[in-house]
């Protein structure tokens, strides 16, 4: 191969070229693992829940927890084929790239010294030639010199002196002749002396060097092909955790608890509704005696307003209806519009009763004004608009766990309070002690601050428990009406035959009542609140169904005491005799307040 330099030269360049084509190779393939990774990302965000949405509620069933599970470890798996990309680009292709530089910088330098090598013999060969001809054409001097020397020493003619001066100029070119040979003759030596030396030491030299470049080269792409399988078996153990964590979320599946919690979650707290009662309309006004709860005959005004009544009730125990707040404040018969005064109390009704006003929500919105609301009592705060925030929107029993994880988030906070007012405390201590270290007084607006934040979260915390307690009392004083008139109407029933249909339904829903559950929890402040004095009396000028949940029906003339007055929404809050309470419209009735 010492003739070969050119051969020698262009494979060398077509292994680096096959270096770099693999490093290419291998760029691809990392940026396909990372689009890869980055898509399955995506995918995963894409399906993953949003905090703060009505999926962190799905959370609890099994079967969703799993679907969230599988896109953990879906994340996870990416994370892997983005280790799989960096590593090939860290141990392969930043690797090869680098080693090929410096095969490039080893490779040019024996090309250099091989070429040096090239044109030194070269040169000597040059050298060789020139003396050669030299020489060539001085010999041939000499010999044409001598011919003519003899040529003038045979002519007869010639005088001594041209024979003397044709001599002296033969044996001149000879002379001359033999030292171009002698020249000739060193220079074919020492062109010899090099030819042997590049052939047998310096090409070989270079070539041995190139040919351990080469196999290092070699030995250097086997191990980035190596590395190519190495990398992804490193994580063949991790996706494979990542395939079990999937299976594993699959086993984990409870599809019996799961229907469970659903029904956990979503029970309402609503008794089952009572049967209705046959209305028999052919009998006209006359009623049988269990339309009555004193046994005696009652006018069409009070019959009408007991049927609304009972309706009313009935609306209330149908765990499907839907639980709107009451309309506005209905207009005037149209007889009043002739009474002038009765017309500007008409102006007066604002579009929202008493009953959607809820305690909750104002002292939310009242505690981001002040820190210390004045609160009188907690029936007073329904005159503030319904706000979200207080569940009411909700049934009963789930508004009692939405509540209580409020409740449970509220002394969390208050408890980080509490840390911070006695870390301060502490701080101002440490302060007192070492005035170097700091000025006491520059925390007194932070103590002051979280000890706002400690007052509005214990008020918070009390409401929404006295919230709870109110809850549970206004079930059970439901429960407590619908169950005295069940027991009222089986009473006037007394003089029915107990063989009769009426009887068996009443002694039936007497039963089914009897097995309601009954909250006995309540708190001193709602306990205080019902012995309120009447502020004055009022006399209602017109009839009133109240068949909105809140309301209270009145007759024309009927009297009520005046328990709360209207505050601007249009409705009053009025109680009967027997302890009945509820809101009439303003516009409806005639009040009286007692002077003070």
């Amino acid at each position: 191969m010492q003739d070969q330099f050119d051969i020698i030269e262009k494979h060398t360049q077509w292994g680096l070229d096959l270096v770099e084509k693999y490093v290419k190779f291998v760029k691809e393939r990392t940026e396909i693992e990372q689009n890869y990774a980055k898509q399955l990302r995506s995918l995963v965000k894409k399906f993953n829940p949003k905090r703060g949405t009505k999926e962190d509620q799905d959370c609890k069933y099994t079967h969703y927890q799993s679907f969230l599970d599988i896109l953990n470890e879906m994340n996870d798996y990416a994370g892997q084929r983005e280790v799989i990309a960096e590593n090939m680009m860290m141990n392969i292709c930043i690797e090869l790239t680098k080693y090929s530089q410096d095969i490039k910088h080893e490779r040019k330098s024996h090309l250099l010294d091989g070429r040096k090598s090239q044109q030194l013999l070269e040169s000597s060969y040059k050298l060789l030639e020139n003396s050669k001809r030299r020489f060539e054409r001085e010999w041939r001097e000499a010999e044409k010199a001598g011919l003519n020397a003899e040529r003038i020493d045979q002519d007869i003619n010639a005088t001594k002196a041209d024979v003397e001066k044709a001599k002296q100029h033969a044996n001149l070119r000879a002379h001359i002749a033999e030292e171009c040979k002698n020249d000739y003759a060193a220079q074919l030596q020492k062109y010899n002396k090099e030819q042997n030396q590049f052939y047998f030491t310096d090409m070989p030299q270079i070539f041995n060097k190139m040919q351990d470049m080469d196999e290092r080269r070699i030995k250097k792409l086997a191990d980035g092909y190596r590395t190519f399988a190495d990398i992804e078996r490193r994580v063949i153990p991790i996706i494979g955790k990542c395939l079990d964590g999937i299976n594993k979320a699959a086993d984990v599946i409870n599809e019996k608890n799961d229907t469970l919690t659903l029904i956990e979650l979503n029970k309402s707290g609503f008794e089952r509704p009572i049967d209705l009662e046959f209305e028999d309309y052919s009998q006209g006004i006359n009623r049988t005696a269990s339309d009555s709860s004193l046994g005696t005959p009652k006018t069409p005004a009070d019959s009408r307003i007991d049927h609304r009544a009972t309706m009313k009730n009935k609306n209330k125990l149908w765990p499907f209806s839907k639980k709107n707040k009451l309309p506005p404040p209905p207009l005037l018969p149209l007889n009043a519009y002739s009474c002038p005064s009765s017309s500007s109390l008409a102006v007066n009704g604002p579009p929202s009763p008493k009953f959607s006003r809820d305690p909750l929500s104002y002292c939310l919105n009242e505690i981001n004004k002040t820190v210390k609301p004045r609160i009188s009592s907690f029936r007073s705060l329904r005159r503030t608009p319904t706000n979200s925030e207080d569940f009411s929107h909700l049934p009963p029993e789930q508004r009692r766990k939405k509540l209580q994880q409020k409740i449970d988030e509220r002394n969390k906070e208050l408890q980080k309070e509490l840390d911070q007012r006695d870390a301060l405390n502490k701080m101002k201590d440490v302060y007192q002690k070492t005035p170097q270290m700091g000025d006491p007084n520059s925390l007194e607006p932070q103590i002051i601050q979280t000890m706002n934040n400690i007052e509005r979260l214990r008020l918070e915390s009390y409401l929404l428990n006295a919230e709870g307690r109110q809850m549970n009392r206004s079930d059970t004083l439901k429960y407590n009406a619908h169950y005295n008139q069940t027991t009222t109407i089986n009473n006037n029933n007394g003089s029915l035959e107990k063989d009769s249909p009426e009887a068996a339904h009443s002694d039936d829903s007497s039963q089914d009542n009897i097995s309601q559950p009954i909250y006995a929890e309540f708190d001193d402040d709602f306990e205080e609140e019902e012995s309120i004095l009447p502020i004055g009396q009022c006399t209602a000028m017109y009839t009133f169904d109240g068949s909105s949940e809140g309301t209270i029906s009145m007759a024309e003339a009927e009297t009520f005491n005046v328990v709360e007055e209207d505050k601007g929404d249009g409705w009053t809050r009025v109680r009967r005799a027997n302890g009945d309470e509820g809101y009439v419209p303003t516009s409806y009735v005639k009040i009286t307040l007692h002077k003070k």
